[in-house]
């Protein structure tokens, strides 16, 4: 199972579709392009394990360059397109970049890069003279190369606790590029896809980060066609689904609130009827959000919890989801354990730290401490995440270690606050965090983007803190609501509460210097 094989069979079936202009890439197209870079590395000199960067937005050229890099050894490093030039910088020197792959969308963040990182070598879509990728894959032969082997991706932690880490994955198992990744028996066995190639999988998500990587790349061994969209819009997706005929697809909560949202009219007005199975990740979806979604779109709908870490993953089905709701499933790679701070495991029902135990454990580039701290004793890896199983073996998520706040002693978790904002009606997206106060330590904060920024004020917190106050202990009630016209959430779904925590620290200590 792999494109190799679908292109050697099928050299005319559609690889890749850009859901907005219809541009479409064959297998075949797609095979010639990956050997002409796996032949521009050799000729280059780059091989096995040296690393090469990525910072393109979604578009035809990124897979293919991804099928290219697994063919010849190379470490490709996938950059988010939210980053500054400092903190792509700072990726490129960590990585050690021998390359750096890009388009003309970041001409402007470029000009920065270039000066600081000027020992970087550029090559540029759409580019000129010998930065032109076009031009530098156009002078190399279509043929494999003599010594191919299985390239990986290293991404980077979103940074949302502070400075991002790469995550260096384990070495493969098997130097065949045709060997079959343990994912695809996750999505065979687990989710249900087809093997026969009659998938249409709808990508809605960047293509660099490491959901939507991983399972566009899976749904490609698996000789699926890939319908990608440039930028996630909730109609846009519903449209696309009826146009491509879609059967599959990947998405995260907030893509199911934004969808949710919309009129009834638009809700309604697509022919969904080809789509067979729906994954979600990258966030717990709030319970009255994912009923409402099973209700809409059928009993199709799959949620997985894992990690770019790749350590493990539960997964669970909407029947099963029905009758657990709330949990993200059982564990079917990797084996799960719930231990306290002391690392001894705690019963059913008891709220813990997350570990999977797994053959494979990645580690963390250049930073051995990180890779400690998130180690238990006896050899389990940790994503960060608290939780419980049920007696029945169904995990249920908490949040992350990093955002519990403490207030008055009392350890509080955002993640209930937050799932409970976003099922107002008025409210499209919400981040709960912890702010200094000198009488509690830290008092919670509600960040809210409303629907309509219009109504935004006293009013609409007062209308937030009725529907609230029944639902949460006094405790947990924010003490502050501020009101946004966006968050700072990355398009997969990840909220940087770094950022909201950092400037509440700031305001914090400003107005201790006025005291």
């Amino acid at each position: 199972m792999h494109p190799i094989t679908h292109a050697q069979a099928r050299p005319d079936h559609p690889a890749i579709i850009m859901a907005g202009s219809g541009k479409t890439v064959s297998y075949g197209e797609m095979e010639a392009y990956a050997n002409r870079f796996a032949q521009l590395m050799r000729a280059r000199g780059l091989n096995r394990g040296d690393h090469v960067a990525i910072l393109m937005e979604n578009n035809a050229d990124y897979l293919q360059l991804v099928w290219g890099a697994q063919r010849c050894g190379i470490m490709m490093v996938p950059i988010s397109t939210r980053l500054t030039a400092p903190e792509i910088c700072y990726i490129l020197d960590d990585a050690g970049a021998k390359l750096l792959i890009t388009t003309h969308a970041f001409d402007e963040v470029m000009q920065d890069i270039r000066r600081e990182c000027a020992g970087v070598p550029v090559l540029l879509v759409g580019g000129s003279g010998e930065e032109s990728l076009e031009d530098a894959l156009a002078a190399q032969p279509a043929e494999p190369i003599a010594d191919p082997l299985p390239g990986q991706y290293m991404l980077y932690s979103s940074g949302t606790t502070g400075r991002p880490k790469g995550i260096r994955p384990a070495p493969p198992d098997d130097d065949d590029v045709l060997a079959v990744t343990p994912l695809v028996g996750l999505a065979v066995m687990g989710v249900g896809w087809p093997t026969d190639g009659s998938m249409i999988y709808l990508s809605p998500a960047p293509l660099y980060h490491a959901a939507p990587l991983g399972w566009c790349t899976t749904a490609h061994r698996l000789g699926a066609t890939i319908v990608v969209m440039e930028k996630f819009d909730p109609e846009t997706a519903l449209a696309a689904i009826e146009k491509y005929k879609v059967t599959d697809s990947q998405w995260v909560p907030t893509h199911f609130v934004r969808m949710l949202k919309l009129d009834p009219s638009i809700r309604t007005k697509y022919d969904l009827s080809s789509h067979q199975r729906a994954i979600h990740a990258a966030a717990p979806c709030p319970v009255p959000v994912k009923r409402e979604m099973i209700e809409w779109w059928g009993p199709i709908i799959v949620e997985y919890y894992a990690g770019s870490e790749g350590i493990g993953m539960t997964l669970i089905k909407s029947e099963d989801w029905l009758a657990h709701p709330g949990s993200v499933g059982r564990a079917i790679h990797g084996v799960l354990h719930v231990c306290d701070a002391d690392g001894n495991e705690v019963p059913a029902g008891t709220d813990g730290l997350l570990y999977f135990e797994n053959d494979k454990i990645p580690t963390y580039h250049n930073d051995p401490e990180k890779t400690r701290d998130a180690m238990h004793p006896k050899g389990w890896m940790t994503l960060g995440d608290i939780g419980h199983v049920d007696g029945d073996g169904f995990l249920y998520l908490t949040d992350r270690k990093s955002h519990m706040i403490i207030s008055g002693g009392v350890n509080i978790y955002p993640q209930e606050i937050e799932n409970l904002l976003v099922t107002h009606e008025k409210v499209m997206d919400a981040a709960v965090i912890g702010a200094p106060c000198p009488d509690f330590g830290e008092k919670v904060v509600a960040v809210v983007q409303p629907m309509d920024m219009g109504e935004a004020g006293e009013a609409l917190e007062a209308e937030l803190r009725d529907f609230l106050s029944p639902q949460l202990a006094k405790i947990k009630m924010p003490k502050l609501f501020d009101f946004r016209a966006q968050l700072p959430r990355e398009a997969n779904g990840k909220l940087y509460k770094r950022e909201l925590r950092d400037e509440y620290q700031k305001k914090a200590e400003a107005e201790t210097e006025q005291a």
